[in-house]
């Protein structure tokens, strides 16, 4: 993962996730936030994930997620040479904050099932936000975010800091999947809407396995519902606008995958997929988040980047009425605006998919 592409959640613009990292988007301008395809936050536009998505891992974060670039294949999140970093970083973190709930409900889960690891690698970690929770969840474990773009794990060495977790948590610079090899087996082995950024999924998912202990747990967060904000009817321009950034998203999402390196068209059935790599499909659930209106000044804030990055990175794929309906929607001064207005909310599902190597 080079710092030149990006990450996600509901894959679309938002900067995944994976997860995650991030979010997070990838190249020809795609931005994390999110971390999703049918479930990555991520949004196009020039950025970078889960943690984007994607959401968008990433997304993009899709997220907390991150998004890099790496040639041959790698792992990319869209990063462009003129990226703010902490913006970008900014909005991942403030997407996995949102999303905690969802996390926190993924992690309690990974307890169950695999309750005292020694090892945990958040790949496609991003600005380290599930990192931080995975490390929390885990006192005994050491945990490694692993990703492509050093800002963002600058970002992540500072959390771990902040929190009282390292050295016990640690950053490792890497691209994906290869760069994992100087780690040592890992028990888990984190996706956060990271695997999409990746041209050949079946090839890297194999990857992943092989850096597994026998016994270790890949978490693959990709798939779900796409995130909705708004009533159907709003008041201003035609009804159904999600409905429509919904269809330019997939678009979107379908060309990114066929840009990247080495891409190769996969069908999406992930527990498929994971026996190839040679995992036991353990379980796949889908995690609800369900945050009512009227939202807090954090989610407002996270669902206010959601479109403002819609009418740059969706210029071309929405029409004119709207554009102009979401240029309202994020104009601080127009009592229609999702800064303003009472009836946001944020509503979506996350689907996770746990595979198990054999002993």
């Amino acid at each position: 993962m080079s710092d030149q592409q990006q990450h996600h959640g509901d894959h679309g613009p938002e900067t995944h996730r994976h997860g995650g990292h991030d979010q997070q988007q990838h190249h020809s301008g795609q931005r994390p936030e999110t971390h999703g395809h049918g479930g990555h936050d991520q949004q196009p536009g020039g950025g970078h994930g889960d943690q984007s998505g994607g959401g968008g891992n990433g997304d993009q974060s899709g997220g907390g997620g991150n998004g890099h670039q790496s040639g041959g294949g790698g792992h990319h999140h869209g990063h462009t040479s003129d990226m703010d970093w902490n913006t970008m970083g900014e909005a991942l973190e403030r997407r996995a904050a949102v999303y905690t709930p969802v996390y926190d409900q993924i992690i309690a889960d990974l307890r169950a099932r695999t309750p005292r690891p020694a090892r945990i690698i958040d790949a496609g970690s991003g600005p380290g936000a599930v990192s931080v929770r995975l490390a929390e969840a885990f006192p005994e474990a050491e945990v490694v975010a692993v990703d492509g773009g050093e800002a963002l794990l600058e970002r992540a060495a500072a959390r771990f800091e902040r929190a009282r977790l390292a050295p016990r948590a640690r950053t490792h610079l890497a691209e994906l999947p290869d760069g994992l090899g100087a780690l040592g087996p890992a028990d888990v082995i984190w996706l956060g809407q990271s695997l999409h950024h990746i041209g050949d999924q079946r090839a890297a998912l194999a990857a992943f396995a092989k850096h597994l202990a026998p016994g270790g747990v890949l978490v693959l967060l990709e798939g779900g519902l796409p995130a909705r904000h708004l009533p159907r009817d709003i008041g201003i321009g035609r009804p159904g606008l999600e409905v429509r950034v919904d269809a330019a998203r997939e678009n979107w999402f379908a060309e990114m995958r066929t840009s990247l390196p080495g891409a190769k068209a996969e069908t999406e059935d992930w527990a498929a997929l994971l026996a190839s790599a040679g995992l036991t499909h353990a379980a796949t659930r889908s995690y609800l988040l369900d945050l009512p209106a009227p939202l807090d000044d954090l989610a407002r804030a996270h669902v206010a980047n959601f479109f403002g990055q819609l009418g740059e990175a969706f210029a071309e794929r929405l029409d004119a009425d709207d554009l102009a309906t979401v240029a309202r929607l994020v104009d601080p001064a127009d009592e229609a605006s999702v800064l303003c207005r009472p009836d946001i909310f944020v509503l979506t599902a996350q689907t996770v998919h746990m595979a198990v190597r054999a002993d």
